[in-house]
């Protein structure tokens, strides 16, 4: 019993310093961020400072290659970098990345701003994200916001305030081994690796105060997308968002054609729902989503109306405009590819022009209409110079040159249009 005792003991107090030496193991969080700034990168990376902090990690690196993006993502981010009780780290990596408009602005708000070989920073001048903006007022008051923003942030981490003013009001962008220069960054690193040994003993300034770096032997903890941003940053994709809701609206479309299907219209709203979730994402545009609408509305108008194709031309014509103004951001960042747009108006394109073609042909040939001659029917009301007979199993306007009572057997004399001509059996 005393043994037992003694190994329980012994057991114990083994977990417990084994425990107490995983806790003062060191830790570096990592985590990477591609591509333009939205609302989803913002949840990313104030996320990822959460769970530096929760960690007691010696930093957070956030290797970056952004061509920019969104200003108000970009000014969450920023305040969450400001407010971070842990050093974050920005590495514009790897050679060939740049830190582009709003990501000039993240990397000079980071405790450490470090770039990699090949790498270049700056172009920060602001786009407004409904277009160009001819008011010069408007541009200005943006510019002057920006410029001072930058400034600011430049100044409080000890770098280049002047050369950050100038990266907004001139669109300014220079090398690593430039910015190393001009002092707007504070390292270049050529490899993760040589950038955490120049992290060792580095001093900064977090919201509780001055913390000291210790990469030292540090464990590197990659911080992943959860699947939910996973799914987010799949559907923040324009193209993405673009086709689910050309199909949502396609099934739906289908389904008004052929009531009672169904399925068209359970796949249709299925894809309506997220493509309105990833708009929340992306700048849409409102013109262009209504003009996209309005499209679906005159391509359901053509299975009413015999307009002889002018509503399919009209909503082609909304489709493709809807489709280049649909999201509105500046440059390239967020727009939807023509090839993603060009088979989608082909397509639809082929598909009414089919259905109006045939429903053309339809009108201008009765090979149909003509096999009625002959055949005989009953009188569903009493006929004079007009009434309705039941053929083939469909209901008909019928006229005759004297009186036939309803429930009379009739025939099938000729065809005018869509009237008969019928008489007595």
């Amino acid at each position: 019993m005393r043994r037992f005792t003694c190994s329980l003991v012994l057991w114990s107090i083994f977990l417990l310093w084994g425990q107490a030496f995983a806790d003062e193991e060191r830790r570096l969080c990592r985590m990477r961020l591609d591509g333009p700034i939205g609302p989803m990168t913002a949840d990313l990376i104030a996320r990822a400072v959460e769970q530096a902090e929760a960690k007691g990690a010696v930093c957070l690196v956030v290797e970056m290659d952004t061509p920019g993006g969104l200003d108000m993502a970009m000014r969450r981010i920023v305040k969450r970098i400001l407010s971070a009780d842990v050093p974050v780290v920005v590495y514009v990596s790897p050679p060939g990345s740049r830190a582009a408009s709003a990501g000039a602005f993240i990397t000079l708000a980071a405790h450490v701003a470090a770039m990699a070989p090949g790498t270049n920073i700056g172009a920060a001048h602001p786009v407004q994200i409904m277009g160009a903006v001819s008011d010069t007022t408007v541009a200005e008051k943006a510019t002057n916001d920006a410029a001072a923003y930058i400034r600011a942030l430049a100044q409080k981490r000890g770098r280049n305030p002047d050369w950050a003013e100038k990266a907004v009001r001139e669109s300014a962008s220079i090398t690593e081994t430039e910015a190393l220069n001009a002092e707007v960054i504070d390292l270049v690193a050529p490899s993760f690796s040589a950038l955490v040994d120049s992290l060792n003993n580095r001093e900064v300034e977090v919201l509780s105060g001055s913390r000291r770096i210790h990469t030292e032997d540090a464990r590197v903890v990659d911080i992943e997308m959860s699947l939910r941003e996973r799914l987010l940053s799949r559907l923040s994709d324009p193209n993405i968002a673009y086709i689910l809701m050309m199909l949502g609206m396609y099934g739906i479309m289908f389904e008004l054609y052929n009531p009672g299907s169904v399925l068209p219209g359970v796949i249709g709203g299925i894809c309506l729902i997220l493509a309105f979730y990833a708009f929340q994402t992306l700048p849409v545009n409102y013109a262009g989503l209504l003009l996209i609408l309005l499209a679906t509305v005159l391509f359901i108008l053509e299975i009413k109306v015999p307009s002889y194709g002018i509503l399919t031309i009209g909503g082609i014509v909304a489709l493709v405009l809807g489709s280049t103004m649909l999201f509105d951001s500046p440059g390239s960042l967020v727009r939807i590819s023509w090839s993603v747009i060009a088979p989608t108006v082909v397509a639809t394109t082929l598909f009414f022009a089919f259905a109006v073609g045939m429903g053309i042909r339809a009108q201008k040939t009765s090979p149909y209409l003509d096999d009625l001659v002959g055949q005989t029917g009953v009188a569903r009301t009493d006929i004079n110079a007009d009434g309705t007979v039941f053929v083939a199993g469909e209901y008909w306007q019928a006229c005759c040159d004297r009186h036939i009572e309803s429930g009379t057997r009739v025939r099938i004399l000729g065809v005018d249009g869509s009237t008969l001509t019928v008489t007595r059996t």
